[in-house]
């Protein structure tokens, strides 16, 4: 490890070139999506787009249909207070944990530690350098979590890459002592099968329970083995976090054959994930309930014993949804809305072609009671805004906005920005306010835009892959309410009840 020292709205069309049918197909014919870049150390490299796809670009610009490259525009209930580019790590951007006067940013090569007690002039605390695709990130009291999701040489943060058939690679969690936020201590590392492409925490009072999302086996690769039909869960003892260990891999899709009994994707269900684990987990610790977004399956399951989560009920959509990427519940525990990543955060998928209903949310009511429950669909949702096809664009991370008797989301979708929307009705879900930026480019699809978005302690906070960390404010009487809700610590996939 190395501690490194440191306006306007509108509502668009976009026409859409013919070429785009050939991007639908494409995307319809790929193999299981994943979060960008596909694992691996190094971001995705931009991508060729035709010459209509770039002409259409630049004259949606100059028509104002879309900014300007970099160009900020927002909903007039939007404020912009402060923006903090990135530094000495230059990887991409990625997930956000929150503790008291503190946030943590992923990056693909390590984490940084901000101090936001003025959130309008955050302050850099530490960097630390750490590579490992994709560094989902998480905290609870004293420990910092991190994931990596890509084959290195050994478990410390000087490895080097390796190829994931050597047996000797290492992937999986490693676990930082944060309780001097200045000078953070690596004190312990955990191999998990597969990896660790995200985890989710169900913290206890004496231990942290952490669940493991990986997937994409390989029968060629040692430690990454078909079927991988299920998550690891490692116990870490908070006063002695050195003793981490797996303590189980719960098997969530039981069936016979090389694959386990998740969804088959193609040729079976063509354009959808074949189910080989999952892709992220929300918990809901007041209610012992987590939903999963599995690849090309959602689930809903009971956490009463944190160490055989047990599936309650399980639904696919192998219409409209490509890859099942991840869950967020409302506050009263009735709904879920999933998210599908489709096209793996790396296509432009915000357009004419692909529609409202690809690469969008999905929202589900919980109908019934305990082992009974059943997830019902009702809608989709997508940003109403089009997206020129040189910016990726799709359903990412979001959190809910803390307001009684209300279901309000805020939401990253890469380079469409970042969307407040109102799901209280899951028929008619509706946006209510926006921000986002001009496409990073005309002339090739480079991967840039928000991953994720959170609400937390009257801000929201952005976390841009290549823009750095974004402060925004909303005012709005219907998210007013919001401000007098204080948390000391957010992991967004460990779902409070920001009312108890």
């Amino acid at each position: 490890m190395i501690l490194l020292n440191v306006s306007r709205t509108r509502r668009r069309r976009l026409g859409v070139a013919a070429a785009a049918g050939g991007l639908l197909a494409a995307l319809l014919t790929a193999g299981p999506a994943a979060a960008i870049p596909d694992p691996g150390d190094s971001p995705a490299a931009p991508k060729d787009v035709s010459r209509s796809d770039q002409a259409e670009a630049r004259a949606a610009v100059k028509s104002g249909d879309i900014p300007g490259q970099d160009e900020i525009v927002h909903s007039a209930n939007i404020t912009h207070v402060a923006n903090i580019p990135k530094d000495v790590l230059s990887g991409f951007n990625t997930d956000l944990a929150f503790q008291g006067k503190y946030a943590f940013a992923g990056n693909y090569d390590g984490f940084r530690i901000f101090d936001i007690s003025n959130p309008k002039k955050p302050k850099t605390v530490a960097q630390v350098l750490c590579p490992g695709s994709q560094n989902d990130i998480s905290v609870s009291g004293n420990l910092l979590f991190l994931s990596t999701d890509s084959s290195r040489s050994d478990s410390s943060c000087n490895s080097t890459t390796q190829p994931a058939t050597e047996k000797s690679s290492w992937e999986g969690m490693k676990v930082f002592d944060i309780s001097d936020k200045r000078n953070p201590r690596y004190v312990a590392a955990v191999e998990t099968a597969c990896g660790s492409h995200t985890h989710t925490l169900v913290p206890d009072r004496k231990n942290v329970y952490v669940y493991v999302s990986s997937y994409s086996p390989n029968a060629a690769y040692p430690d990454c083995q078909p079927p991988h039909d299920g998550i690891s869960v490692i116990k870490v003892p908070r006063k002695a976090p050195q003793k981490a260990a797996v303590v189980g891999f719960p098997v969530l899709f039981p069936g016979e054959g090389p694959d386990g009994g998740g969804n088959p994707g193609a040729p079976t269900n063509p354009g959808v994930s074949k189910t080989t684990g999952c892709h992220d987990i929300t918990v809901l610790p007041s209610k012992d309930l987590a939903a999963g977004a599995c690849m090309g399956d959602g689930i809903l399951f009971s956490i009463k014993n944190p160490e055989r989560p047990k599936v309650i009920d399980r639904v696919q959509d192998n219409v409209n949804f490509a890859f099942w990427h991840s869950a967020t519940f409302n506050q009263k525990a009735n709904k879920v809305v999933f998210t599908d990543e489709l096209g793996g955060g790396g296509a432009a998928t915000c357009n004419a072609e692909i529609g409202p209903n690809r690469g969008a949310d999905g929202i589900y009511d919980i109908v019934g009671k305990g082992d009974r429950s059943k997830l019902v669909f009702r809608s989709y949702f997508k940003i109403p805004r089009h997206q020129a096809d040189t910016e990726n664009c799709v359903a990412h991370n979001g959190s809910l906005i803390p307001v009684r008797g209300r279901d309000l989301m805020v939401q990253a979708w890469y380079q469409g920005g970042i969307s407040v929307w109102d799901f209280t009705n899951s028929k008619k879900p509706k946006e209510i306010a926006y921000f986002e930026r001009g496409p990073l480019s005309t002339d090739q699809l480079d991967v840039a835009g928000s991953w994720s978005a959170y609400y937390y302690n009257g801000y929201i906070y952005s976390n841009d892959i290549a823009k750095g960390l974004d402060v925004l404010k909303i005012d709005d009487k219907r998210t007013d309410q919001a401000r007098k809700v204080h948390m000391q610590e957010l992991n967004v996939q460990t779902q409070p009840d920001y009312f108890d």
